[in-house]
């Protein structure tokens, strides 16, 4: 009956989580009529404040509504597997109980069954001593096309992975101390929004010009971070006519150059359809110190040197995100890091791809599967290994820098990932949007969800920005404009303060203070201490996505009208 009655629940489940699937598929906010016919409203009358809101509501319950149904949808994964267990045990046991007695009135041969024993003994080890002698011969014929000494061995590695001579590989990218000076990537140089900068603007005022070094006009249009290295300021923008790298002097705020991506090799003259809400350029560029990078959501991928000329491009689009490609670029020395998930994770288009950053030619790549997000690769070092930590539903994984092997996962996401995960204080800082922060321990092997997270903390937890950290406190900024400050050790809050308005622009940390721009130019300076205060507060004449750069003593902030350089 037992037997019965779960193979009976297994059909039902079954069938459930087939409509289920469907109904997922169907309930896609990003497929919603409703939703549609409401943005083409907004962009007949952009300034439309009532039908913004009734977007975001109808956005936000489509949202709650599809992710409420892949609860459901899990959780009939593993009533699924129970029942399965349930079916099979009972099943076992039922023929079991159901086997034929045998007849007790037939004396047993056992002198033939003795013999079929030895039998059985003497042909295992007759098979296990000629396996022995066949692998024994393989090895001693067999050789290996490895080389006897390390130097050759060396020279070999850096033949295959595109890198000429040991000495050219080891050197082709900035020093470390001069990658550290910089602002090479998004979220800065240790990639958590801190910058090792002794100095900062403390004031400054946009009408009459007070510590306003310059101010330059955007001449693209994108949703990406400055990166600043030396002298020079860089980000990308563009649409479906024209994607182009942008390069600015740090001191004057002139274009030094512009160079547009165009007659990449594969990529198709027609353009994909790509969301308003991310558009083209909406990932950072990074760089190495040698060459900068830049990544577009049609697929385009280029690396230029730091005087614009172009030194390679590829192609490896198109990318399948409804809400478009944001995935920041990381570099590891002189390799450039590309973190494609895309898709859903039954497709297996996701993969991580290292790539030479002189060449543009593969390393090596990992494929995932797994669905789309839209945060960034994290690079690190701890426990003497080089780490890239990238998330998506609903794992954060580590992967060695040097090959791609697969180091350790945390299953601890839900929803749509986009903060970018961030090291500090010896651990992994995750932000499973809206839901809850993660301290994790870098230091584990396979599976650690049970043995190495550190701490968790659930409230006020950024859906869109990633947070920041000076390795003792961790600050978060929510979309609704809730900051917190939380201590890295102990998962603690420390303390938090609402602006009241909406952020998308993550914070910036420099000379012990957090550096904060909302969407509607309200700027702020806050001590980064256990205790709130806040320094200084202005109202910038430019609305603000992306995130601060701080330099030498000088803050660069990208708005949607200007580019600013603050001193």
């Amino acid at each position: 009956m037992t037997c019965w009655a779960a193979g009976s629940f297994i059909v039902v489940l079954s069938a459930a989580m087939i409509i289920g699937h469907i109904m997922v598929r169907a309930q896609d906010p990003w497929k919603s009529p409703r939703l549609a016919e409401l943005k083409r409203t907004l962009k007949e009358n952009p300034k439309d404040e009532v039908t913004k809101q009734r977007i975001r509501e109808l956005d936000l319950k489509l949202r709650r509504r599809y992710f409420l149904q892949m609860s459901r949808m899990e959780s009939g994964v593993y009533l699924l597997l129970g029942a399965a267990v349930v079916f099979i045990t009972a099943a076992t046991r039922s023929r079991k109980s159901t086997r034929d007695l045998p007849d007790l009135g037939k004396k047993p041969d056992l002198e033939a069954r003795v013999r079929q024993a030895q039998h059985a003994r003497w042909s295992v080890a007759g098979a296990g001593l000629a396996a022995g002698a066949l692998f024994a011969g393989l090895g001693v014929a067999i050789g290996t096309a490895l080389p006897g000494d390390s130097a050759a061995l060396a020279k070999l590695v850096a033949a295959e992975t595109g890198g000429g001579s040991g000495a050219a590989a080891a050197t082709d990218a900035a020093p470390q101390q001069e990658y550290l000076r910089n602002w090479p990537r998004f979220l800065g140089p240790w990639g958590n929004g801190s910058s090792a900068s002794a100095s900062a603007p403390v004031q400054w005022d946009a009408t009459n010009g007070t510590s306003i070094a310059w101010k330059t006009p955007s001449p693209v249009d994108g949703f990406n971070s400055p990166i600043a290295w030396g002298s020079r300021i860089f980000f990308s923008g563009g649409d479906a006519a024209r994607r182009e790298v942008v390069c600015l002097d740090a001191e004057r705020g002139t274009i030094l150059w512009r160079e547009a991506v165009a007659d990449v090799p594969g990529s198709p003259s027609q353009m994909p359809e790509i969301p308003e809400s991310t558009g083209f350029a909406a990932p950072t560029m990074a760089t190495d110190g040698r060459r900068v990078y830049v990544i577009f959501a049609n697929g385009d991928v280029a690396a230029f040197t730091l005087d614009g000329k172009k030194v390679w491009a590829r192609y490896f689009g198109p990318f399948a995100n409804a809400y478009g490609h944001a995935n920041s670029l990381a570099t590891w020395k002189d390799r450039l890091i590309l973190q494609l998930d895309q898709g859903d994770p039954e497709e297996g288009k996701s993969r991580l791809v290292a790539l030479d950053g002189r060449t543009g030619q593969t390393v090596w790549q990992r494929p995932r599967k797994v669905g789309a997000s839209w945060a960034s690769p994290a690079v690190f070092e701890a426990g003497g290994v080089a780490q890239i930590a990238v998330l998506s539903l609903p794992w954060a994984w580590a992967y060695a820098a040097s090959d791609g092997a697969e180091l350790w996962k945390v299953d601890c996401l839900n929803g749509e990932v986009t903060p970018t995960p961030i090291f500090a204080g010896g651990l992994l800082l995750v932000a499973s949007p809206s839901e809850k922060l993660v301290g994790i321990r870098p230091d584990g092997k396979g599976d650690v969800t049970k043995s190495h997270v550190a701490w968790a903390y659930e409230e006020a937890v950024p859906d869109v920005t990633s947070p920041a950290s000076n390795g003792e406190l961790v600050f978060m900024i929510t979309t609704s404009g809730l900051f917190t400050c939380v201590d890295v050790k102990t998962g603690k809050r420390v303390w938090e303060h609402d602006y009241e308005t909406e952020f998308h622009a993550s914070p910036a940390i420099a000379a012990g203070r957090v550096y904060l721009v909302s969407q509607n130019g309200l700027a702020l300076v806050v001590e980064a201490a256990r205790e709130y205060k806040e320094v200084f507060r202005t109202s910038m004449p430019d609305a603000f996505h992306a995130s601060p750069a701080i330099v030498d003593g000088r803050m660069f902030l990208r708005g949607v009208t200007n580019v600013w350089g603050i001193k």
